[in-house]
């Protein structure tokens, strides 16, 4: 099982509190770190205040030396797809090599409304990710010194050198998720290599899977992309770590809607279901980033179990 630390920095975080999430993530041995890509929080006051996604990136990138590092997921609304495919380029340049890009639709109308950003109809967002990953995915795979010229509904492109070039070959991971029957299976089945349900349970993501094995069957695809799952963790070693941790007892729940919360041996058998459901990735979203000791219980209680 692949493990990695997911954040919520919208939520309440400097960018020096998620460096430190970062270097310890990376030193306990965790595959990746990936973060969030919200201008406004869903909960609290969110101080001291959003911070860039990718900007972020940018600054780990230098601030670490071998965990991979991403979005889960982009918001389509939020960039061009030119200027994002430079970026993403330019921070896995700037990483060796560590990138991936989750992307999707965006779906958070208050913080389109906050900050000053265009908030289409969902169909309208659905197109205009399509058109985005067609455009990023073809700037990425054209050869040095040839031209590409693309002409969409919302998008054209006229004669790009496609530059600059990530340092993956053929190119970074792209992740795309959701739990939408149809279109975006359809969609992850033409442009993913990893397919993420987010918050839902293990036998909702076995259903989700199925539905996106159906899709790359249907566009002729047999390399599947990869099954990961995103869950909310909120653990301890006693029942009083955990109470301290989620603010409320309900250590008798069982796993639902994403979230596994409870003892260690609890919290083990119920990522564990993930695995059976077909997963081979997890990202195990903290609460709090700033829980340094959590990051560092999984990594030394946990992590070991689940193989």
């Amino acid at each position: 099982m692949r493990l990695c630390i997911f954040t919520e920095p919208q939520l309440g975080a400097s960018y020096a509190d998620q460096v430190k999430a970062a270097r310890t993530t990376e030193a306990a041995g965790f595959e990746g770190y990936f973060r969030s890509d919200h201008y406004l929080t869903m909960g609290g006051d969110g101080l001291p205040g959003p911070t860039d996604s990718w900007v972020t990136l940018a600054g780990l990138a230098h601030e670490t030396s071998t965990v991979r590092l991403g979005t889960l997921v982009t918001s389509a609304t939020f960039r061009y797809p030119g200027p994002l495919a430079i970026s993403v380029a330019q921070v896995d340049e700037m990483s060796g090599g560590r990138i991936e890009l989750g992307i999707g639709a965006g779906w958070y109308e208050a913080e389109h409304q906050a900050y000053a950003i265009p908030f289409p109809p969902v169909g309208e967002r659905f197109d205009r990710l399509t058109e985005q990953l067609e455009i990023i995915t073809s700037l990425w795979a054209l050869p040095v010194g040839e031209r590409y010229s693309y002409s969409g509904k919302f998008y054209e492109v006229l004669d790009s050198p496609g530059l600059p070039k990530p340092v993956q070959s053929p190119r970074p991971p792209i992740i795309m998720g959701g739990s939408g029957p149809k279109r975006t299976p359809a969609l992850a089945a033409r442009f993913a290599d990893e397919f993420n349900v987010p918050f839902r349970s293990a036998a909702e993501a076995s259903r989700i899977y199925r539905n996106v094995d159906d899709a790359c069957a249907l566009a002729g695809r047999t390399d599947l992309p990869v099954k990961s799952a995103a869950v909310t963790i909120v653990s301890g070693r006693t029942d009083a770590e955990v109470r301290a941790r989620w603010g409320g007892d309900v250590l008798d729940t069982d796993s639902g809607d994403g979230a596994a919360i409870g003892t260690l041996n609890k919290i083990v058998n119920e990522l564990g279901a993930y695995v059976e459901a077909g997963a081979t990735r997890l990202f195990l979203q903290l609460r709090d980033l700033r829980d340094i000791e959590l990051i560092e219980l999984i990594a030394a209680e946990i992590a070991p179990q689940l193989g």
